[in-house]
């Protein structure tokens, strides 16, 4: 005869959960999920026509979790078919193509969707999501590197990974991971834990960093008017440099960005008499 404490661990097996995919078409949405679940890579690329579907059996933590994937076509055209699917999602796997600038700058907008499909019922922050930067193999074409991808998936609280589907790199770790804080999230009553939210950052950190990439010039980097005097450029540099510093900014690119200011605050005093 089983004991209580068997049959409550029965009952904890199963579990079924709703996953989507999010991204511009041609970023490797479909690869992923192929390369995962059926160990393949299919090189010909084949646009999704809508919506595609799957189910898959996860065994983890003790428990069989039964993962119902839908696979969303990422051209505008498909909108209307896709905006159906939004809702009762547990998890989200959101791609950009690491040589595709276009596709990064286009997460935002797909956030954007998701959060107009949901309404004022839903709400992303109890979703799990996991940014894949996908095509990492095409080394000599990228233009998004690691830290500006990362930076933007952390500094939201999401999970970033470096995938190929391809060769296969990133996959079964990001998987693991996402379907990991998937059932922590559904064993948390359907709140991501405070703990996975924590970003270690502040936005102010991570907006300067953006700032810092984007900047055009010297005068820019610091934040100050062509033309400013010493002090104004030390000053600016000062506010940087304490938010910005290596041993107390734990974001991804502060690194970078603290030597881009350094060596933008050296380039201006020495025209500044």
């Amino acid at each position: 005869m089983e004991t209580n404490l068997q049959k409550r661990k029965d009952g904890r097996k199963a579990l079924r959960v709703k996953v989507i995919s999010m991204g511009n078409a041609e970023v490797g949405k479909s690869c992923i999920i192929k390369r995962y679940c059926e160990k393949r890579f299919v090189p010909k690329y084949q646009a999704t026509i809508g919506i595609d579907y799957g189910v898959t059996k996860v065994q983890l933590k003790d428990r069989e979790i039964k993962v119902n994937i839908f696979d969303m076509a990422g051209h505008p055209f498909f909108y209307e078919v896709r905006n159906e699917f939004y809702k009762d999602t547990q998890g989200v796997i959101l791609v950009y193509d690491v040589g595709q600038k276009d596709s990064f700058e286009s997460l935002d907008a797909w956030l954007a969707e998701m959060k107009q499909e949901l309404g004022s019922q839903g709400n992303i922050d109890n979703i799990v999501f996991a940014v894949c930067a996908n095509k990492i193999d095409s080394t000599k074409h990228r233009c998004v590197d690691e830290s500006e991808g990362r930076l933007w998936s952390e500094s939201k609280g999401f999970l970033y990974f470096e995938t190929s589907a391809q060769s296969g790199e990133g996959i079964n770790e990001m998987f693991q991971a996402f379907y990991s804080a998937i059932v922590d999230l559904c064993d948390n009553g359907g709140k991501r834990p405070v703990s996975a939210i924590n970003i270690g950052f502040t936005k102010e950190q991570a907006d300067s960093i953006r700032r810092i990439r984007g900047s055009k010039d010297s005068w820019d980097m610091l934040g100050v008017k062509p033309g400013a005097t010493r002090d104004e450029v030390n000053k600016a540099y000062r506010k940087l440099a304490v938010l910005l510093h290596p041993d107390k900014c734990v974001a991804p690119g502060s690194e970078d960005a603290f030597k881009a200011v350094v060596n933008a605050r050296t380039a201006l005093l020495k025209n500044i008499k």
